[in-house]
């Protein structure tokens, strides 16, 4: 039963955050995808410090 209730989002876009994804074990499942994301960063995640090539994956991301 529990599993087709959605959680609820802190934020919109929450659900491609790399905060998100690393919590569902995104990164052991795809590794490749999650590397792709990581890759060369450019932004780090003010509130977890998550590093990303791209901000949209982060939810508070600031320019390194």
């Amino acid at each position: 039963m529990l599993g087709n209730i959605k959680p609820k989002m802190p934020h919109d876009w929450h659900e491609i955050h790399l905060c998100y994804l690393a919590n569902l074990g995104y990164q052991s499942q795809n590794t490749e995808e999650y590397k792709s994301l990581v890759r060369e960063p450019k932004f780090m995640c003010k509130h977890c410090g998550r590093v990303a090539a791209d901000k949209i994956n982060l939810c508070v991301p600031v320019k390194l």
